[in-house]
């Protein structure tokens, strides 16, 4: 008797360690959900892994592609520095014009002044150039970086969720008024998709580390990690 008495003790101890056990680790899957299921599904993408083709609004993305976003606007304020230097040459080459016209034309004075001139503005002609070259080359490249992000973020969710094919739209409304909207319109490459735009999804992914500081001219991940 006391030996069975002994083997029902323990089985009930061995089942409130289990049920506990088990309470706990549905708490912790419960606790965890939301994380792994922080990303809402893509409705409008919701076919892309049925038929195994997809579409993907690359200007879209660029657009509010956050990073992008935020090292253009750095850029436009350090075109606007730009646009004051060449402002305060001009200025500068204004007033020795309004000198020079003080004297008499052929005088040496207005000659010296006329030669003073002509320098400066040789010299604002190449500051303007070089500076704005620079600024172009350097714009070029976070354009072409932001797209090989992209162009990487649509390969790794292909791959992931087995799509094939993935062609470039242009999902933005049509003013019938504009004439460009309606070109645009007309030539694009599909006319017609059922759910399966991923453009969402591949923001997600790009925009998921927009916190994190990255020098614009360095070169992009060779691979998105997963989540």
């Amino acid at each position: 008797m006391r030996t069975l008495l002994n083997r029902k003790r323990t089985l009930s101890r061995k089942r409130i360690v289990f049920a506990t056990a088990a309470a706990t680790a549905l708490s912790m899957m419960v606790s965890l959900s939301p994380a792994v299921h922080a990303q809402a599904p893509n409705p409008v993408g919701a076919n892309a892994e049925k038929y195994g083709i997809a579409v993907v609004d690359v200007s879209y993305i660029f657009k509010e592609h956050a990073r992008f976003r935020a090292t253009m606007e750095g850029m436009k304020k350090e075109m606007e520095s730009i646009e004051a230097q060449l402002k305060a040459d001009r200025d500068k080459i204004a007033q020795t014009e309004q000198e020079r016209n003080k004297y008499n034309v052929g005088s040496a004075e207005y000659k010296k002044f006329d030669e003073d001139v002509a320098r400066m503005m040789a010299e604002f002609n190449l500051k303007m150039t070089r500076l704005r070259k620079d600024f172009l080359e350097r714009e070029a490249k976070v354009y072409y970086q932001t797209y090989l992000e992209v162009v990487e973020a649509v390969g790794y969710y292909a791959k992931r969720h087995n799509i094939g094919l993935v062609i470039r739209f242009n999902g933005d409304t049509v003013d019938p008024n504009k004439r460009e909207d309606v070109l645009r319109e007309i030539n694009k490459p599909v006319p017609w998709q059922d759910n399966v735009d991923i453009t969402p999804d591949v923001l997600a992914l790009l925009n998921r580390d927009a916190g994190q500081a990255r020098n614009p001219a360095a070169p992009p991940a060779t691979q998105i990690p997963p989540r």
